[in-house]
């Protein structure tokens, strides 16, 4: 090729000398567009060539964004996979353009240039050229979404006791324990839920109903785990000892082994409680926590109802602890070796919603649902006595979803 240019060169340097005048003239400036459309097929095939590359690559880049869970880690994640496939001269910022989409897919669009060889002949240098894609993240199907997680490796980490009711149409529940029995069902319960999902394949069925038990079941991994940052525990108490008011209204803070008789109303206003020690509250008491996040620094710590408590509460939609209703310290091996019992004892009627996670705790399950609750429950080991439970997957906190594929859109 370039010895074809050199030719060309050649042959126009020649006629401009030549004695022939007029004639070398005109053939000289007729051979100007001739070069420029022969050399210029060729320009258009590597421009084309070039498109085509550029094509494949930005739809591997957009594939993979669109798993991330935030826009910046979208274009994060395209930014890592062009960077070596663009020239060293291309500002990324402003050369790509991705773009999240109502219905969940993102689209990418990147605008790049290929020098000419032959049409700079009559002044084209670079010829522009600009790829898209688009690609969308299959999430797991409704039904499959998990509610209540089990993480204990040990026999019976479910007992299901004569009275439980659980009902759910798209709840799953999962049981890591591959003891024997990994579970026991006793007669007089009803378990209905989307999914039953044990990763043993022995249990003790002693009566009762049990919607789509599966044994020997792929059980997920623990979605939160080191993923919620623990907040530091100030020495100050914002609330303590013994309270007697009929009315109460809590501002975040630290709570340290507060106790509150009769039965009062008592309201936790939105933000970060840390619980430090055990609360308790008496029979008769009603609890508002909206917009709330419980917190419990240690396994000692815990708020223990003595039943006939009404119980409602919400995680916050916004913020740090978005989704979080309630969650305890893991960063700590020695706390984590030490498991203890929650009791949920909300007799009178419990409405809550948010993720829920004590992986240390052996939950007690006492409560009942006045209306439908939208959680997501991590235990080390759940008993589930005469609950009268309502639930349903908790969506509002982002990635918790599992993404089962990823597609091109066009």
């Amino acid at each position: 090729m370039h010895r074809f240019r050199r030719k060309i060169s050649h042959q126009l340097r020649h006629l401009a000398g030549d004695r022939g005048g007029n004639f070398a003239l005109t053939t000289a400036l007729l051979l100007v567009p001739l070069v420029a459309a022969a050399g210029g097929a060729i320009d258009y095939v590597d421009a084309s060539l070039e498109r085509t590359r550029l094509q494949d690559t930005l739809d591997a880049a957009i594939l993979s964004a669109v798993s991330k869970p935030d826009p910046a880690s979208q274009r994060d994640e395209a930014e890592r996979f062009l960077a070596n496939a663009v020239s060293s001269d291309t500002d990324l910022q402003s050369a790509l353009i991705v773009t999240a989409n109502p219905d969940g897919s993102l689209t990418g669009i990147l605008a790049s240039k290929v020098d000419t060889r032959f049409l700079s002949v009559v002044g084209i240098k670079s010829m522009d050229i600009k790829v898209r894609s688009t690609a969308i993240a299959v999430k797991a199907e409704q039904f499959s979404d998990t509610c209540i997680r089990v993480l204990g490796n040990q026999p019976t980490a479910v007992l299901i006791n004569t009275g439980a009711n659980v009902k759910s149409k798209k709840c799953a529940v999962e049981v890591a324990s591959t003891q024997n029995p990994a579970f026991t069902m006793n007669s007089g319960a009803t378990i209905a839920t989307a999914d039953f999902c044990v990763a043993g394949t022995n249990y003790l069925k002693n009566g009762g109903t049990l919607s789509n038990l599966k044994t020997g079941c792929n059980v997920s991994p623990d979605p939160y785990a080191g993923k919620i940052p623990e907040p530091t525990v100030s020495a100050t108490c914002t609330s303590s000892g013994v309270r007697n008011e009929p009315v109460v209204e809590l501002a975040p803070g630290v709570h340290c082994g507060t106790t509150f008789h009769g039965t009062p109303v008592i309201t936790f206003k939105p933000g970060l409680h840390i619980i430090k020690g055990r609360m308790i509250l008496n029979t008769g008491t009603t609890v508002i926590a909206e917009g709330v996040t419980f917190y419990f620094p240690d396994t000692d710590s815990e708020i223990r109802a003595n039943g006939g408590l009404s119980f409602t509460a919400s995680a916050p939609t916004k913020g740090v602890y978005k989704g979080i209703l309630m969650f305890e310290k893991t960063s700590d091996p020695a706390n984590n070796a030490r498991k203890q019992q929650y009791i949920f004892n909300g007799s009178l009627g419990e409405n809550l919603s948010g993720v829920i996670y004590l992986p240390n705790r052996d939950v007690v399950y006492n409560s009942k649902t006045n209306q439908e609750s939208k959680i997501s429950l991590v235990v080390n080991t759940i008993i589930m006595n005469s609950s009268q439970w309502q639930i349903e997957p908790y969506e509002g906190i982002g990635g918790t979803s599992e993404i089962k594929a990823v597609r091109l859109v066009n």
